[in-house]
């Protein structure tokens, strides 16, 4: 009987082979990642820039919009040397394909124009609309890390993956499954599983234990002071802030509150609202919530529970400090069947 992980192995191999014929001699190469990139988005990108480099002997652009500025993303951009560009900074009419990992065209998330062509996309979040135009697409919302479906394209294809470049997968899928511990399946562990013994454990170990700023510190002050909790939700808002994909790590640490269920995060970051929410249980489905709850603001999505969103452009009466939370928190609590009603506050001031 043949299982749904070997189909998923074999659907890997005759998929990378056909995107590899695809791409060869297409010359120059572009792989987006979504903005703000996270250690997932990063290990895609790099993997499929190694996997056309191997294959087809073409060096790929990687690009993404926002800032890198958690500090584990950028010791391991550092340690790794992980080479990308701010889209902003590159002429896209020069690149003759196209690629997308992490992310979907028109998805709000990246800052790739919605109306230009997207050859390839790689993703482990839900199928958006737009995605299925382009020529290849291997979208698998049951994976929990991107990192893991370039792992089998590597695999599949029989490319080396050398020290660097197994430590920077393991870690996507370390950090996005939570060591295992929420959205993974079979195909995720055995990929961490395989990865581990190729790691190298001193850059491993600066990554996850990373030296801070105070200013990184005065964020996390910031999110716990104004925190809010409405029965088992809880929302805190970090305000403007020039690092935004922090309000995830801050919703991973309040979560650990006991009582608490859901965590919704809000910052305001260049006149756009950047949203995390975590969950506890499968059942609830943080990026079912997230949709819900940024209907005709902007975007958003994810897995049972992890999701972001993103409201952009920021409309002119939301761009006040609390006009946005307020009304984001109405929407969760209507979303969950809930009163809107004064909430208590995290720590008393």
């Amino acid at each position: 009987m043949t299982s749904k992980n070997d189909c998923n192995k074999s659907h890997s191999e005759e998929f990378s082979a056909e995107i590899i014929e695809g791409l060869r001699g297409k010359g120059s190469i572009l792989i987006v990642t979504h903005d703000h990139p996270d250690p997932d988005a990063l290990a895609a990108a790099v993997a499929l820039q190694h996997l056309i480099l191997v294959k087809t002997g073409q060096e790929a652009t990687i690009a993404f919009g926002g800032v890198i500025g958690r500090r584990e993303n950028l010791v391991m951009v550092n340690e790794l040397e992980i080479k990308a560009k701010s889209i902003d900074d590159l002429d896209l009419d020069t690149f003759n394909a196209i690629c997308m990992v992490d992310t979907q065209p028109g998805t709000g998330n990246n800052s790739y124009p919605a109306d230009r062509r997207v050859d390839l996309v790689i993703d482990h979040h839900e199928m958006k609309g737009r995605t299925q135009a382009s020529r290849w697409v291997d979208v698998r919302p049951e994976y929990g890390a991107s990192a893991s479906i370039l792992f089998e394209y590597l695999q599949s294809q029989e490319v080396k993956i050398a020290t660097k470049l197994a430590t920077i997968l393991f870690y996507a899928i370390k950090s996005e499954t939570e060591d295992l511990g929420r959205d993974w399946t079979k195909s995720d562990r055995d990929a961490y599983l395989k990865l581990m013994p190729l790691c190298n454990n001193r850059i491993l170990h600066e990554i996850t234990h990373p030296k801070s700023s105070r200013v990184y510190f005065k964020y996390f002050d910031t999110g716990i002071k104004n925190a809010k909790i409405y029965g088992n939700a809880l929302i805190f808002n970090l305000y403007l802030i020039d690092h935004p994909e922090i309000v995830a790590e801050i919703a991973d640490v309040l979560m650990r509150v006991e009582g608490l269920e859901i965590v919704l995060g809000i910052v305001c970051y260049h006149e756009e609202g950047v949203l995390s929410m975590r969950t506890s249980h499968q059942e609830t489905h943080a990026g079912i919530l997230m949709q819900k709850i940024v209907e005709g603001l902007g975007t958003g999505g994810g897995h049972s529970m992890t999701a972001g969103g993103q409201v952009r452009p920021l409309p002119a009466e939301r761009r006040s400090l609390g006009a946005l939370e307020y009304d984001l928190a109405g929407r969760l609590l209507a979303a969950l069947g809930r009163e809107h009603r004064e909430p208590e506050l995290l720590v008393n001031h």
